[in-house]
């Protein structure tokens, strides 16, 4: 029956075909709503939006920089040889350029810190993995991981000389114990973060060993896992900086760590300033060009990633 004496239509569970157009309505809005989240774009962004959304700050940032640098120099607030114009620093810039040296120490150091990078790389990553999975490895030596993560990388460059001397095996030895901590420990941390659902769901459907670590571990773990390989960069790129500027040696020829020691050793600030200028952009692009599409991609595969 749907209708009363007072003229409202009712259904049988006692609401009126009112209230259930307006419920029916509801619930097409909010599937109307949630279509629309999942339809975000996500494609490219136009080149001029890219420009003006990345690429402007940080060169507007640096253009600050300068600016005020030279407002110091022209107020004299600190000589010459402490504070040099940036028309110095650039013409320290010209002549390695015109000598056919600046991309040698450039090269010379990022060889170095990818191959150092790569290799402590391939010992932290199956490191992490028995350190998360295996309770008395994960009592017996992650607090060492801890400690080793906490220690300064300088401090491992005085007995990796007396170790192995003054060659290259002494500064991937001084990269490998700064940079394995971290990424084990990164690991160990998105391990940890993976919902035991996922865990038990995997080993129902037969992941297991190896298999297991390489379909539900390692895809759950990303996202901790690829913080871990950021800072792991950074502690290979400072640790290698610390061995170029404490160990020199004509057979390691000259990387930007050493570099800017020379610039301390014949007081020319100039350069210093390019050494540090160099280190600096060289961390930028690596951030740039490897961890920042890294994440875009885990974002991206994880729905995460809309256009901003």
């Amino acid at each position: 029956m749907a209708s009363t004496d007072t003229g409202v239509d009712t259904a049988k569970d006692g609401s009126t075909v009112a209230e259930q157009t307006r419920g029916a309505y509801g619930l097409a809005g909010l599937e109307a709503g949630l279509d629309a989240l999942d339809s975000v774009q996500s494609g490219r962004t136009p080149l001029r939006e890219t420009l003006l959304r990345k690429v402007l700050p940080p060169v507007t940032a640096v253009a600050l920089v300068l600016v005020v640098w030279q407002l110091l120099v022209w107020a004299n607030v600190a000589p010459d040889y402490k504070l040099p114009a940036p028309s110095d620093v650039w013409g320290e810039v010209s002549d390695a350029w015109v000598q056919g040296t600046l991309l040698d120490y450039i090269w010379t150091s990022v060889s170095r810190g990818l191959l150092g990078f790569l290799l402590a790389l391939a010992i932290g990553t199956p490191l992490g993995l028995i350190v998360a999975r295996v309770a008395f490895v994960r009592a017996a030596i992650g607090p060492v991981l801890s400690g080793l993560q906490s220690l300064p990388s300088v401090a491992w460059v005085p007995p990796a000389v007396i170790w192995l001397g003054l060659n290259d095996k002494m500064m991937y030895a001084v990269i490998l114990l700064g940079a394995v901590p971290s990424i084990a420990n990164g690991l160990v941390a998105g391990i940890d973060q993976i919902p035991p659902l996922f865990l038990r769901a995997g080993r129902t459907m037969g992941a297991t060993g190896l298999r297991g670590a390489w379909h539900i571990v390692m895809p759950g773990a990303l996202p901790g896992y690829l913080a871990g390989l950021k800072q792991g960069w950074a502690f290979s790129w400072r640790s290698l900086m610390a061995a170029e500027i404490i160990a020199s040696s004509p057979d390691l020829g000259v990387g930007l760590g050493q570099l800017l020691e020379n610039g301390r050793t014949n007081s020319s600030m100039p350069q210093v300033f390019l050494a540090i200028f160099l280190i600096l952009l060289v961390g930028i692009a690596i951030d740039l060009l490897i961890f920042s599409p890294l994440e875009r991609w885990v974002l991206r595969s994880r729905g995460l990633l809309v256009t901003r």
